[in-house]
């Protein structure tokens, strides 16, 4: 699979409804992040926590969600952000701003 995403693309995270422990926190989906870089291709951890030790690899990326977007009520300095890694198939691209 090839990276769909590259720094400064912006984001959604989907909610995949998956059961059990994944690697993508509840509090960051549906919210738009952006990409900071591509970390690199790995196996997916979904499928090596079930004994699935083969497959293709799956692109992981860094994305930083500002706090005002996981938490509107924060109050801290303006540019405060979360890093994430995340998996390709948790994103979706964001849809672009409407024009003022």
């Amino acid at each position: 699979m090839k990276p769909r995403f590259d720094a400064g693309d912006k984001v959604r995270v989907l909610d995949l409804g998956k059961p059990g422990h994944v690697r993508t926190p509840f509090y960051v989906r549906h919210h738009v992040g952006t990409v900071l870089h591509r970390a690199g291709m790995f196996l997916n951890p979904e499928d090596l926590a079930i004994g699935r030790v083969c497959g293709p690899v799956v692109p992981l990326y860094r994305v930083g969600f500002a706090m005002t977007e996981l938490w509107p009520d924060y109050d801290g300095a303006a540019d405060d952000m979360v890093a994430i890694e995340i998996y390709d198939h948790w994103l979706t691209a964001a849809e672009p701003a409407p024009a003022p």
